[in-house]
């Protein structure tokens, strides 16, 4: 990876803005994305293509994703919940469409009101509305296995059935598809158990990232897992916002703050300057007053003589 050993995506504007009940302004939200991109975070989730109704907080991500598009060297994610959410996301010329599949079907047809199959069948056609468009202009496009550690509804998931829609997602036409913790279920062996599983049934070049949450103050511990077994790609919140209104008790991404810290202690570059993306939790305390932030690098501050991994 050119730019830095492992990517952080941040998620916050999505996943962190939709489990709230404030709606941060537009003009909050493009100096968020602004400042983070400008800090050195090269994929941003900027938002979701879900009807207004739902998540009036992320009513205005084509604007969000016009504004992202104009930074240079930004990659501009957006999650899509079925091929109508795609269509708009791709005209509104995002980088990167992520699909939810949950691997439970109680879960997937409270979030999205779709089974196992209609969701294989909207990654169908999203895959070949993509297809069609010329290459130069073709979207990255990810199945996401949401609750695939387990979930707050059925509990735990048949490794069978995870390999088996893993399968499905590839065949369909993802890209690739990815790991997400959505309910906080996750420790460490677990995490390196399922990369295998998955890698086993799709091949190591079709995973090679993880969403975790934090809910029960593992998702470090996680994300140091998924690392040492191979993965490269990140996800975590800005000032830990986020977790899944569909999933009760599911609250908490990783800090994005404390992940690159960890990294860049640990000698992995992430291409992000600390100071400057620690400087972006003033854009979300003013914009969001009253709204928790979290973060532990944030409150104690960098170790005395701390010197971050060389950005080359």
């Amino acid at each position: 990876m050119a730019a830095g050993d492992v990517l952080i995506s941040e998620v916050g504007p999505r996943d962190g803005l939709q489990s709230i009940t404030a709606i941060m302004p537009l003009a909050a939200k493009k100096a968020w994305i602004t400042a983070e991109a400008a800090a050195g975070v090269r994929e941003i989730e900027v938002g979701s293509f879900v009807p207004a109704k739902l998540l009036p907080q992320l009513a205005d991500t084509a604007e969000v994703v016009a504004h992202a598009k104009t930074i240079p060297g930004l990659a501009v994610a957006v999650l899509v919940p079925n091929a109508r959410g795609a269509e708009a996301a791709i005209q509104a010329g995002a980088d990167k469409l992520t699909l939810p599949l949950s691997v439970s079907e109680t879960h997937s047809l409270r979030n999205l009101r779709r089974t196992h199959a209609q969701v294989i069948e909207e990654a169908k056609a999203i895959a070949a509305m993509i297809a069609a468009l010329p290459p130069d202009r073709r979207p990255h496009f990810e199945g996401s296995l949401s609750t695939a550690f387990g979930c707050t509804l059925e509990g735990p998931i048949p490794d069978s059935q995870i390999a088996r829609l893993a399968e499905e997602l590839m065949a369909a036409g993802c890209d690739e598809v990815g790991l997400s913790d959505t309910t906080g279920y996750a420790d460490p062996a677990a995490v390196r158990r399922l990369i295998k599983l998955v890698w086993d049934a799709v091949g190591t070049s079709a995973l090679t990232g993880i969403h975790l949450h934090n809910t029960r103050g593992l998702g470090l511990a996680n994300a140091l897992a998924a690392l040492d077994a191979g993965l490269t790609t990140l996800d975590s919140s800005l000032g830990g916002l986020g977790g899944c209104p569909f999933a009760p008790g599911a609250s908490g991404n990783i800090v994005t703050e404390d992940l690159a810290f960890m990294l860049e202690a640990m000698g992995v570059r992430t291409g992000i300057d600390l100071d400057a993306l620690f400087a972006v939790r003033t854009i979300l305390a003013e914009a969001l007053p009253g709204e928790p932030l979290y973060g532990f690098v944030t409150a104690a501050g960098l170790p005395l003589g701390f010197t971050p991994t060389v950005h080359h």
